[in-house]
């Protein structure tokens, strides 16, 4: 029996921001999607829109809350990585703070009214406007750490990264890490990048979110399978320009590289002066490398994962 459908809007942060919500028949758990975070990443937010339309149709136990859409600021403005009212990124701010500025208070809307309380947390991802990628999904080590693994893997994309907690992890203040501090299993689904919405990417965002229903339960039928499983990573080093310039890649999202491999240069935007070359500080592959050739001092130019 298809579940009931409710579409609404709710308030975040003086926000109204639309919310998908499925109730199946008979128990199970709360699984919790967001898409929308960044608000230039469309590819998500495409496939959210489309799997919950999907869902619809299905038999599902137990409940799910999709929201296409949660940085409706920064997706009005077309801008990519930072809320325009207050130039922070919304995934460095949760869980949030009430009394903080408009990030902060966003970031701890979501938190308390869509993330706790669920038995699961996917947040999907994809490369921003100037953001190359290649599809993996990242979980961090906590309480819920076995179950988050299994849906990383049950997402099916390439790589699945596992991210220690402290101050080296390249990405705080994340909904995935608040989640897993709070003991819920939870994980960043990263498919598509360059702002585009490419159809390959969403189709792996939605083949990802039924395998994440399959490993929890809720859905009947087994989702399609990924021909390998993925290559499990430990390390995730974000690598940054020391000065301004024209950052000139030679390396591709996704391609294998050598400990001490040349990964690009920053120039002078005259091409008259090497200011930095850029090198692997160990092996791996990288995940996503900035697609643009404008970098600012301490602009990110790539995201390295490694054993």
């Amino acid at each position: 029996m298809p579940p009931t459908v409710r579409r609404r809007v709710i308030d975040l942060a003086g926000t109204g921001v639309p919310v998908i919500e499925l109730t199946g028949t008979g128990g199970g758990p709360r699984l919790t999607v967001l898409a929308g975070v960044h608000g230039c990443e469309y590819a998500p937010m495409a496939a959210v829109r489309q799997w919950a339309g999907l869902l619809g149709q299905r038999d599902l136990h137990g409940s799910v809350v999709a929201v296409p859409v949660l940085n409706l600021g920064a997706f009005r403005a077309r801008s990519p990585f930072v809320v325009p009212e207050d130039g922070k990124n919304l995934n460095r701010c949760f869980p949030g703070d009430p009394a903080g500025s408009h990030a902060d208070r966003l970031a701890h809307a979501a938190f308390t009214q869509l993330i706790e309380g669920s038995d699961a947390l996917v947040d999907a991802h994809a490369g921003d406007l100037v953001e190359a990628l290649e599809p993996f999904a990242l979980y961090d080590a906590g309480p819920g750490e076995d179950r988050a693994r299994d849906l990383a893997i049950g997402y099916g994309l390439g790589y699945v990264i596992r991210q220690e907690p402290g101050p080296d992890r390249a990405v705080a203040g994340s909904t995935s890490a608040a989640a897993a501090e709070a003991g819920i299993p939870a994980i960043t689904a990263e498919a598509g990048g360059c702002g585009l919405v490419e159809q390959a990417a969403v189709a792996a965002h939605v083949r990802g979110l039924d395998g994440v229903l399959a490993v929890l339960g809720m859905a009947d039928g087994e989702p399609a399978r990924p021909v390998a499983p993925p290559v499990h990573l430990r390390r995730f080093i974000w690598l940054r320009s020391e000065a301004e310039g024209w950052w000139e890649p030679s390396v591709r999202p996704g391609e294998q590289v050598a400990a001490g491999q040349a990964l690009g240069t920053v120039s002078s935007l005259d091409g008259s002066e090497l200011r930095q070359a850029i090198t692997a500080p160990a092996a791996g592959v990288p995940m996503f490398i900035t697609s643009s050739p404008a970098v600012a001092a301490d602009g990110l130019l790539l995201g390295l994962g490694a054993a």
